[in-house]
């Protein structure tokens, strides 16, 4: 069987072949809105025009030292990194605890949000940097689309195909039962994979772009997971931001829909 058969042809996505993976287009979203067992996601492949998502990835690598466009990244050391002092964004190499070992984790980081806004994942505790310009310009779009407020973002800087993200599930506490979670990504295109707890054959791969929006809602985090695999033939940078509400009551901490859903559900039953 072909997990990656599509029930279309011209989805921008691959979705599984079954009745309960589904796909609507929304005209005045621009975008799919891809309904699977236990939660929803939407995929705006165009969010940010070409002239905003450019300037953005200036402005995450603009430094007083080096030319972002043309450096290799990968080949910085994390001491080297703490010596260039980056204009916009205050990216750090963090480190995780792996069979008894630390390791750098394969990706650049930094966390941003409202005071007091604390974030743990995977032991790595993230205190909010102060938010700016450029990323309060980015995070208003996006609520304007989600339809909700986000006090946080976490900042992932994929040096090259080496740096990636493992399975996981963003399901810490912080985060409410049914968090809402808006993915920005900006520079090379990664794939993003998406697969079911209690059956990983079940996945959906979503190439994120540059420029592309996806919002993820719903029961998903504690059904599915996500990855961002190696891609060995990617050679430049792509930034994602992951943005959050910590600390605030989310759909189904309540039991009565949150602002998310009247938004979203308005449009698939119009």
């Amino acid at each position: 069987m072909d997990l990656f058969k599509t029930l279309e042809t011209d989805f921008p996505f691959d979705l599984p072949n079954r009745s309960d993976c589904t796909a609507k287009w929304l005209d005045d979203m621009r975008g799919y809105l891809i309904t699977v067992p236990n939660g929803e996601m939407l995929y705006i492949e165009h969010f940010f025009d070409k002239k905003i998502s450019d300037r953005t990835v200036e402005y995450f690598l603009e430094n007083d030292i080096v030319d972002g466009r043309t450096a290799k990244w990968k080949e910085y050391s994390a001491d080297t990194l703490s010596n260039i002092r980056f204009s916009n964004i205050k990216w750090k190499q963090d480190y995780i605890k792996l069979y008894g070992k630390v390791m750098p984790l394969p990706r650049l980081t930094s966390w941003y949000g409202d005071n007091e806004k604390t974030y743990t994942y995977s032991g790595i505790e993230c205190i909010p940097n102060p938010w700016n310009k450029g990323l309060l310009y980015l995070k208003q779009k996006i609520e304007h689309c989600a339809g909700v407020t986000f006090n946080s973002v976490l900042l992932n800087w994929y040096r090259d195909g080496q740096d990636s993200m493992n399975w996981h599930a963003d399901d810490e506490k912080e985060l409410g039962r049914n968090p809402v979670i808006a993915s920005a990504n900006f520079g090379e295109t990664r794939d993003f994979f998406v697969r079911r707890n209690d059956d990983p054959s079940l996945k959906i791969a979503l190439p994120l772009k540059h420029g592309t929006l996806l919002i993820m809602r719903g029961e998903l985090q504690h059904y599915w997971q996500h990855s961002v695999p190696k891609r060995l033939k990617v050679g430049g940078s792509r930034f994602n931001l992951t943005f959050r509400r910590i600390g605030v009551n989310q759909q189904g901490d309540t039991g009565e829909l949150s602002a998310s859903d009247e938004h979203l559900l308005s449009h698939v039953h119009s």
